[in-house]
């Protein structure tokens, strides 16, 4: 008796091309989340101490959680559209640029740490927008991403 078993063709767990940029997306939400939080939580505190008004920590920070909601729903995409994964790079890399324009503009008078912050915000999202960019590219020329 033959017990031969049909599965489909997968790459092995951890290996598939979409692993890195589902992986990504989830983290990406999850700290955007968690950051959207502080931002709201710590709106008053950021004033003093980073120079970064309520005015603009409370918008930003319901911003951010709706963003995670969005990325979280992207990465739950049984295949994950490339569009979407693309519009999340170039959303991450213009809240990069954004984040630069404002630590070293005059548009809000941040302290020194308050400049720190800011900046290391920016790296944080280029290396998101990095990772998810190779992940994306990883998954084939206008192909949606499989699970």
């Amino acid at each position: 008796m033959n017990t031969t078993a049909t599965t489909a063709q997968r790459p092995a767990a951890g290996n598939a091309p979409s692993d890195l940029l589902r992986t990504s997306l989830r983290v990406d939400g999850w700290s955007t989340a968690a950051f959207g939080v502080v931002m709201l939580a710590g709106s008053g505190w950021f004033g003093g101490l980073l120079g970064l008004p309520a005015t603009w920590s409370v918008p930003f920070g319901i911003a951010m959680l709706g963003g995670a909601a969005a990325l979280g729903l992207i990465a739950g995409y049984p295949e994950i559209p490339s569009r979407l994964a693309a519009l999340v790079v170039v959303g991450n890399a213009l809240s990069c640029v954004a984040m630069l324009l404002l630590a070293f503009t005059d548009v809000v008078a941040l302290t020194g740490l308050g400049t720190a912050f800011v900046v290391v915000g920016a790296l944080v999202v280029a290396v998101f927008a990095e990772v998810e960019f190779i992940g994306l590219r990883r998954s084939g020329p206008g192909s949606a991403v499989l699970t």
